[in-house]
């Protein structure tokens, strides 16, 4: 049965960085159902691409997905920071071990801001983590910390997609296949960093 993976978006959410995810994961059998977290399933993007969502947040409480992938942009962040319900539905599918996947702000806006980090170590963009005491900075592209793995920022989306694509499905060759058709290279390198 093929993983499936929920990619939280609000308005302002930085679309490289989720669109880059969304299309690696896919390439690699994930099934990504992309989540409109405000009241219409359209959203437009920090440079104003408008996206129709698959489904409402409020529509898909249960089941749970095996991945939780949160992209950036300053104004999608601020914004999922601030709805409790998804705080809620992070803090669901953490209880219960599935991947949480910030990239960018994310990690600090999101889930620092909310409490939700729980003193694990992550990576976000810039200086952000110095606003937050929840979790432990680490400098680095991308981190793991049991199921949390957070992305540094859009200039490693590749990196942090293939990442997660290979702790879904755990077939690290048909993560190099891929890789090798897109940016074959960089990636080599980027595994040998990350283990």
């Amino acid at each position: 049965m093929s993983k499936k993976a929920a990619l939280l978006l609000a308005p302002g959410f930085e679309e490289a960085e989720a669109f880059i995810t969304l299309d690696i994961l896919s390439r690699l059998g994930i099934e990504v159902k992309t989540i409109a977290c405000h009241p219409d399933r359209q959203v437009v993007s920090y440079h104003g691409v408008v996206t129709l969502a698959d489904l409402l947040l409020e529509e898909k409480q249960h089941p749970l997905f095996d991945a939780v992938i949160i992209p950036g942009g300053p104004e999608g962040t601020t914004s999922l920071a601030a709805n409790p319900a998804v705080s809620a539905f992070i803090q669901r599918h953490d209880e219960a071990g599935k991947l949480i996947a910030p990239i960018c702000s994310a990690a600090a806006r999101v889930l620092a801001g909310n409490g939700l980090l729980k003193g694990r170590r992550y990576t976000c963009s810039g200086e952000l983590w110095m606003h937050y005491e929840d979790g432990e900075y680490v400098m680095a592209d991308v981190v793991e910390d049991g199921h949390l793995l957070s992305g540094r920022g859009l200039g490693v989306a590749f990196d942090f997609a293939f990442t997660l694509a290979v702790r879904l499905t755990g077939k690290a060759g048909a993560a190099d296949f891929q890789a090798e058709h897109i940016y074959y290279d960089r990636w080599r390198s980027a595994r040998m960093i990350c283990g």
